[in-house]
């Protein structure tokens, strides 16, 4: 067992009268998350790192719950919990030149009432009426470890699912893969309804995985069926057990990566308990230019294949990343929430050849940052992580921290991104003044952001928690739950109550 990657062991805690589940109970695996740290300003004033509209943390942390279990640390992706939940605010004007807007909301963090908690907010152009028509891939793994309730037939009900919305102009080409790949379903339009449902449905389990195989004919048919501007996707369904083949996380990202540049792009789909093999998803969708989605309810492959079908298919921005430049004359240190295996270099940035995250159409991405001010009184500022030269020159010269200060700036927020098609990035910068908003005047949709963000660092006992507390987490949510039409935050106030009360009763 390799704990680095957070592998999970058999073992098991009895507390009162109900038998818990510790999270590290079977054979899942995850990538191991090193909780970013507060960063000084002085030394390092840029903050860079990809996008991610990946949401399959948050179902994963909700089937845990529902099973009575508390998730594994490394299973709590921040920034997935976060950006599970559409939000309410308007994309970019018709006639914008970006595909999305960018705002920037501070208020004081809840968790550190001295500090401030910086929301950055990215809303993706809805697509309205004209829909592109579509090229996609169900690639299904049909191996003997998909043989369970919650995996090939919760896959087909899927599939089922996102076939009802598809039209004339559309096509569907179906793959399999398990000792051996195959085509099962050579390319046939959309309309015809029929015939695809009667091949998903004939799909059964058994043999051992040779994904890789699988990913490459799925790949070729793709390619072999392209439209030109349209949506050519490989949908891949599975629990990522790779076992045979090139398996090694290595060998797959070399594979999609390859693949990925001749314009098809990849969403992961993943499935089931026990085995399940998030690191291999998460891996698969960053390379393949994709998304990375688990379904563990038919009301959670509604909600991907249905109800946020445009942002799940159609990629209205490639490669995006942010950069913040801090001021050091209103900053003295800062932490990201989250995204710890989206960092980049801060060189990476304006290098056009480092791959970055996709934001499909009315995609919502959001990024905290918890923000230490320069003028907090003595005392009240966090120990430094290293202290103050005595011998060398400032790290900032006098006259440009005079200067910054003479802004009123907190900080510059950049970000670059590629059109779905391009090559060359384009630049959207916005400088950020802090205008001393309260918590309570803070909009809805950064309340419950704040939210999410402190249940994920409750859940995973975060070094960062501070002052928080359940109830503090749960007032939150309430105050900025607005009209919840879809009924996802009010779900989100089930699972804090569930999480308290697995937490206070864990010994």
């Amino acid at each position: 067992v390799r704990k680095e990657l957070g592998e999970l062991q058999e073992q098991e805690r009895i507390t009162g009268f109900r038998p818990l589940k510790d999270a590290r109970s079977e054979t899942e695996s995850y990538t191991r998350i090193l909780e970013n740290e507060l960063k000084d300003v002085a030394r390092e004033p840029l903050s860079t790192f990809s996008i991610d509209v990946d949401t399959a943390a948050y179902a994963n942390v909700r089937r845990f719950l529902n099973q009575n279990t508390i998730p594994p640390p490394d299973a709590v992706r921040i920034e997935e919990l976060v950006n599970y939940f559409p939000t309410a605010e308007e994309g970019p004007v018709h006639d914008a030149k970006e595909p999305f807007a960018v705002r920037v909301e501070m208020a004081p963090c809840p968790w550190q009432p001295a500090h401030r908690l910086a929301r950055i907010a990215i809303k993706g152009r809805e697509l309205g009426d004209e829909r592109k028509n579509s090229n996609l891939v169900f690639l299904v793994d049909v191996s003997g470890s998909m043989n369970q309730p919650n995996k090939l037939p919760l896959v087909q009900q899927s599939l089922r699912m996102l076939t009802e919305q598809l039209g004339e102009g559309d096509k569907v080409t179906m793959v399999v893969y398990a000792g051996s790949s195959g085509l099962v379903l050579p390319p046939t339009n959309g309309e015809n309804k029929s015939e695809i449902l009667a091949a998903i449905d004939k799909l059964k389990a058994g043999g051992s995985t040779h994904g890789s195989a699988g990913i490459q004919l799925a790949y070729e048919q793709a390619v072999a069926g392209f439209i030109k501007e349209g949506v050519n996707r490989v949908i891949l369904c599975t629990d990522g057990d790779f076992n045979v083949g090139a398996s090694s996380p290595d060998e797959l990202e070399k594979l999609v990566t390859r693949k990925a540049k001749s314009g098809v792009f990849l969403s992961v789909l993943g499935f089931g308990t026990g085995n399940l093999k998030d690191r291999t998803m998460e891996t698969l969708a960053d390379k393949g230019n994709g998304n990375y989605a688990y379904i563990d309810s038919l009301s959670e492959a509604r909600k991907v294949l249905v109800e946020q079908m445009s942002g799940t298919l159609v990629t209205i921005a490639k490669d995006v990343k942010i950069q913040v430049e801090f001021n050091p004359a209103a900053v003295r240190s800062y932490r990201l929430i989250g995204y710890e295996n989206r960092m980049l270099a801060k060189e990476d940035f304006n290098d056009d050849t480092k791959d970055a995250g996709e934001i499909g159409a009315g995609h919502s991405v959001v990024a905290l940052y918890e923000v230490v001010p320069a003028n907090l009184p003595p005392g009240a500022e966090p120990r430094p992580a290293v202290d103050s030269l005595k011998y060398q020159a400032p790290a900032i010269a006098p006259e440009r921290l005079a200067e910054a200060a003479k802004s009123g700036e907190t900080m510059t927020v950049k970000l670059r991104y590629k059109e779905p098609d391009g090559d060359l990035s384009k630049l959207i910068e916005m400088p950020v003044k802090d205008d001393g908003k309260t918590l309570t005047a803070s909009s809805d949709e950064y309340k419950f952001s704040a939210a999410v963000a402190g249940f994920g660092l409750l859940l995973r006992d975060s070094a960062y928690q501070g002052t928080l507390s359940w109830e503090t987490v749960r007032r939150l949510a309430i105050d900025g739950k607005g009209a919840d039409k879809l009924g996802y935050r009010g779900e989100f106030l089930q699972l804090i109550d569930k999480a308290r009360g697995l937490k206070e009763t864990r010994p």
